[in-house]
């Protein structure tokens, strides 16, 4: 079974094993939709969970799951990765990606010039940013916005954003 990444947990929310949760979802509610998730923690260990009930605050998720009754079990969560079954995933619109679907793609920017293979991606303050490495010019980080990401090819296995060369 293939899992999709779709968000990561923060830290604990009070003293009752509720959580704050970072969603890679748009919007970020969408998170909420799937009951039952795979946490893999730094060391790679997976575990699965049941969300319990959850809801929006700010521009984080605040959550319970089953079985994290207190703020010690939820503390031993913190910094794991969400991820969900792809097949419980609607297929994405026209111009939406699946992160897990960029990575190891090859980058080039509209002139042309190869930037890279994209790594990984980094929340910033702005929304998702392409972390892309090439072997010989160190890393290129790109917002992944509409507005950089110019056009992604999965059959090509290639993505061309509207990045200068001189951006870094």
């Amino acid at each position: 079974m293939e899992w999709i990444e779709l968000g990561r947990i923060r830290r604990p929310f009070g003293v009752k094993g509720w959580l704050h949760v970072e969603s890679f979802t748009e919007p970020l509610e969408a998170l909420l939709d799937y009951r039952s998730w795979r946490l893999r923690s730094s060391g790679g260990a997976h575990a699965l969970r049941v969300l319990a009930e959850g809801r929006a605050q700010g521009r984080e998720l605040v959550v319970r799951l089953e079985g994290v009754e207190d703020r010690q079990a939820a503390q031993a969560l913190v910094g794991a990765v969400i991820e969900v079954a792809r097949s419980e995933l609607p297929p994405p619109g026209a111009r939406e990606y699946y992160r897990a679907d960029l990575l190891g793609l090859a980058v080039s920017n509209r002139e042309g010039v190869d930037l890279g293979v994209l790594a990984h991606f980094v929340e910033a303050a702005n929304g998702a940013t392409m972390v892309i490495r090439h072997a010989l010019s160190g890393e290129y980080w790109v917002p992944a916005t509409p507005e950089y990401l110019w056009h992604v090819d999965l059959a090509a296995g290639r993505i061309i954003v509207d990045w200068p060369l001189d951006a870094g």
